[in-house]
């Protein structure tokens, strides 16, 4: 291990173009399970100057009116005024959405079921390690309460001059093994003209980094807020925005590979969300047993197939067990095949718009059936 080295992560705002499409095409998505739970959905979302298109593959007996929808999701996400560019009540909704293929929908057979197959060929990772209480990387987890915060301050007009786009990046140094402190926290906050660059960056430091960051900042942490010193411009006006760009936000954050697929969009038929799902599962479960401080998983699934073709494990030489050992037990405590999934972490729901911001991971929300760590005591006892 080096004695001493860097790591970065990122996250952005709900108003960020790329997190208005993930929140979209997530909106969709849980309207259409709401009225038909076994629909087959592959919304994707592209947003630029002035209008959204959405397009995909979804085939339901469930009527939504996806107008509305898109329209409502722009202005909760806060895009309320014309002087911003980007209006819910003006843009203009293309819809292209069209059914999907038979040569898919014939491998995966009826939803939920012990002979239901995977609905793509797939790779799905799963993370979990003991430096965070969410049992994730410390450096997503500040980069995501960072944007939270920033969104917060904004929705409460704590700062009234904040616009909804936004990001955030932490560096942290390590000591051998361990965060020692923050080496440079980036923040990008949209704002109105009328504010001076020099009371933004005081107000962000002071409202923004200080509450979340307080406990790794010292004197030579580096600030860099709003560096080009203007974002009056953002959002769509300033960049186009489409689902599945930000999975790396919306997993582990650049030190822990992603998977073969994004997620919003998407139902659990689909391993690329449904087996991330199920790999964090495992992984959070393994950590908090206590049979490892770090533990990646990996399963991968190939189209109609029910059980995975590859479940594979590392522990990064933290384990207190063999990782043969771990393996072994594994299927005998989770259901592997796509259908198993669906059913063990209750998928069949409308929970997904919530996932669609702050990342899918390390977050104790009532929905986020993966989150939990019920199977702990299965796996030591298995292991006895």
């Amino acid at each position: 291990m080096k004695k001493n080295y860097f790591l970065t992560s990122e996250s952005v705002c709900p108003g960020h173009p790329d997190k208005i499409a993930d929140q979209i095409a997530d909106t969709i998505l849980d309207a259409i399970l709401k009225e038909d739970k076994y629909a087959r959905v592959a919304c994707e979302v592209f947003v630029s100057k002035g209008y959204v298109i959405v397009g995909g593959e979804i085939t339901t007996k469930a009527w939504v009116d996806i107008n509305s929808l898109v329209r409502e999701t722009i202005k909760e996400i806060g895009y309320e005024k014309p002087e911003y560019g980007f209006d819910w009540r003006t843009v203009a909704v293309l819809n292209t959405i069209s059914e999907q293929s038979p040569d898919i929908s014939r491998g995966v057979r009826k939803t939920g079921t012990k002979r239901q197959g995977a609905g793509d060929q797939g790779s799905s990772i799963g993370y979990a390690c003991t430096e965070t209480k969410e049992l994730m990387p410390l450096p997503i987890v500040l980069a995501h309460r960072l944007v939270r915060r920033l969104a917060e301050v904004r929705e409460k007009k704590l700062l009234n001059y904040l616009r909804p786009d936004g990001k955030a990046q932490v560096t942290l140094e390590y000591e051998r093994g361990k965060a020692k402190r923050l080496d440079s926290v980036i923040i990008a906050a949209q704002h109105d003209p009328e504010v001076s660059i020099n009371k933004l960056r005081e107000d962000i430091k002071k409202v923004v980094i200080e509450p979340v960051c307080k406990d790794f900042l010292d004197k030579k942490t580096k600030f860099y807020i709003n560096n080009t010193g203007r974002f009056v411009i953002g959002g769509p006006i300033s960049d186009t925005g489409m689902t599945g760009r930000k999975t790396v936000v919306d997993s582990y954050g650049p030190i822990i590979p992603v998977g073969g697929g994004s997620f919003s969009g998407k139902d659990p038929t689909k391993v690329d969300r449904a087996g991330a799902y199920m790999a964090r599962y495992i992984a959070k479960n393994i950590v908090a047993a206590g049979l490892a401080e770090k533990c990646l998983v990996r399963i991968s699934y190939v189209i109609g197939g029910s059980k995975p073709t590859e479940l594979s494990i590392d522990t990064f030489e933290t384990g207190k067990v063999s990782e043969e050992k771990i393996i072994k037990i594994i299927p005998k405590i989770f259901d592997l095949s796509p259908g198993g999934i669906i059913r063990q972490l209750n998928l069949l729901r409308p929970i997904y718009r919530k996932t669609a911001c702050y990342g899918h991971f390390g977050r104790e929300e009532p929905e986020f059936s993966w989150e939990k760590t019920d199977k702990t005591k299965d796996l030591i006892k298995n292991l006895q």
